[in-house]
């Protein structure tokens, strides 16, 4: 695999057939991740009809559908959220599923690799058909370009990838510590509890 494509479903809470159809994983407004119909691997070319998530126009080849379920109802100008507005829950499991996917895969974080479908037509040169997802997010008051929003994502999938990345943080242990625990075992020998 060599792309993760964001989305949304334009629908309401609770995945239906074509949605399950259409994505590899489908996000609820509380985060929870669902499967979709196909594996990833099913997007491996040759492509059969029927037999893989068709998620993007003309650019599924070796790419990865990841949905939020949400905006059922939407309006982009002036923006209007609809019924099931896209949540910050929605927004943080896609970027661990989207973070999962890079290291499983080797995806680097690029404009080419992990994109919005807004993003589709500008970054990969592949005609879409007026989508806007992801043109908002979560506390917007209107639309933006789709680049800098999917530069936003990025950024924030980075900082995910670097705290994978970071090692374990040790505590120091208490201050006299070891001189407590000498001091308990002492206690235990010599008085025969525990």
């Amino acid at each position: 695999m060599k792309r993760v494509h964001w989305h949304w479903t334009a629908g309401a809470p609770g995945m239906i057939q074509i949605e399950a159809d259409s994505y590899h994983e489908i996000i609820q407004p509380d985060g929870t991740v669902q499967r979709g119909q196909f594996p990833v691997e099913a997007n491996i070319p040759p492509l059969r009809p029927g037999q893989y998530a068709a998620h993007t126009l003309n650019a599924n080849s070796h790419a990865i559908g990841i949905a939020c379920d949400a905006m059922a109802g939407a309006q982009e100008r002036p923006l209007d959220w609809g019924s099931n507005p896209l949540t910050e829950a929605q927004v943080e499991a896609m970027l661990d599923r989207t973070a999962y996917y890079c290291r499983r895969y080797g995806i680097p974080v690029s404009r080419q690799t992990t994109l919005s479908h807004a993003e589709v037509q500008a970054n990969l040169g592949i005609a879409q058909r007026n989508k806007w997802d992801f043109m908002v997010l979560p506390g917007m008051t209107r639309v933006d370009d789709p680049v800098v929003v999917g530069d936003e994502l990025r950024r924030r999938l980075t900082l995910k990838l670097k705290a994978l990345d970071a090692p374990p943080v040790l505590t120091a242990p208490p201050p006299f510590a070891g001189l407590v625990i000498a001091v308990t075992a002492a206690l235990r020998r010599i008085f025969g509890k525990g």
